[in-house]
């Protein structure tokens, strides 16, 4: 385990494929983990090796929009250790993520945010959007709430 004198965070995106784990020391990324597998396969391990190996003082996600399963399946996940480790869990936005583009909802469907409001909008071709690990997170916003972010577009 790393020094218990550093304060280290983790970020999850699992909003989206492939999932991203990032480990920040003191605000600044330290390691970087991705993973194609599901969620469900893949996050738990992910999440026990990291705080196997660095003292998590808070983890961070995706709360939405985007998978539903995803975003359902980390929560429980974060929620659990926040309840059994102590270790708070703090939603932010997909959009922080990945420069504000559209994200997947389903079929040709897509979130996107105009001003403060998520809504769907259809695109005839695919829209390939990558989320990326900031360099740092001491400008990440973080929304208040916790709770998954369910946008469920009319299908």
């Amino acid at each position: 385990m790393q020094s218990h004198s550093h304060k280290y965070q983790l970020l999850v995106i699992s909003i989206s494929s492939p999932l991203l784990l990032g480990v920040y020391e003191d605000g600044i990324l330290i390691k970087t983990m991705s993973s194609e597998k599901k969620t469900s396969e893949i996050l738990l391990p992910l999440l026990n090796n990291s705080m196997d190996e660095y003292n998590i003082s808070n983890i961070i996600y995706t709360r939405g929009p985007g998978s539903y399963m995803a975003i359902k399946l980390t929560y429980i996940m974060l929620k659990t250790i926040e309840i059994i480790r102590g270790i708070p869990c703090t939603g932010c936005s997909g959009f922080a993520l990945n420069g504000g583009q559209p994200i997947k909802a389903v079929g040709n469907l897509y979130f996107i945010k105009e001003k403060e409001t998520i809504i769907t909008k259809k695109y005839e071709q695919p829209v390939n959007v990558k989320f990326t690990l900031p360099q740092s997170i001491h400008d990440l916003e973080l929304d208040e709430e916790s709770t998954p972010e369910y946008v469920l577009p009319a299908v």
